[in-house]
C-alpha cells in the first residue's frame, strides 16, 4: 500500500519548515548565544585581569606606605636624638653661666664680706679708741 499523498506534503513540509528554522531561527540564535557566552567569558576574563592589577597595587600601595612609615619613624628618631642633644647643650651650657654667676657671686660677696669686716674692724678701733679716750677723758 502507498502512503497516501497527503502525508508526503507534510513530511515535506516538516523538512522544509525544518530546513527554515534551522536556517533562520535556530542558527542566528546560537550564534547569538555564542557571541554572548564569549562576551561574559570576555569579560570575567577582564575582571580577573582588573582584580590582579588591583591586588599587586595594594601590595605594592602598602609596600609604598610601609616604607614611607619607617622613613618618616627614622626621621623622627633623629630629630629626637638632635633634640635630646640640643638640650643637654643647652642643660650644660646653662649649667656653666649658672656655675659661673654662683662663682662671681661668691667672689663677689666675699669681697663684700672682707670689706665689710675690714670696715669693722676700723669702726671697732676708731670707736675702742673713742671709748678710750672718754674713759681716759681725753
Amino acid at each position: 500500500m502507498l502512503p497516501n499523498l497527503s502525508v508526503v506534503w507534510v513530511i515535506a513540509a516538516i523538512l522544509v519548515l525544518a530546513f527554515v528554522l534551522d536556517r533562520w531561527l535556530f542558527k542566528p540564535i546560537l550564534r547569538v548565544m555564542s557571541e554572548r557566552q564569549a562576551a561574559v567569558t570576555s569579560a570575567m576574563k577582564m575582571a580577573e585581569d582588573a582584580a590582579a592589577k588591583a591586588k599587586a597595587a595594594t601590595a605594592e600601595f602598602e609596600q609604598k606606605i610601609g616604607a614611607a612609615r619607617t622613613d618618616l619613624y627614622k626621621q623622627m628618631d633623629e630629630r629626637r636624638k638632635a633634640g635630646e642633644a640640643y638640650r643637654t647643650e643647652v642643660m650644660a651650657k646653662t649649667r656653666q653661666e649658672v656655675d659661673k654667676t654662683l662663682a662671681d657671686a661668691r667672689v663677689e660677696l666675699d669681697a663684700q664680706a672682707a670689706q665689710a669686716k675690714a670696715t669693722l674692724e676700723r669702726d671697732a678701733e676708731q670707736l675702742g679708741r673713742e671709748i678710750a679716750d672718754k674713759v681716759l677723758g681725753r
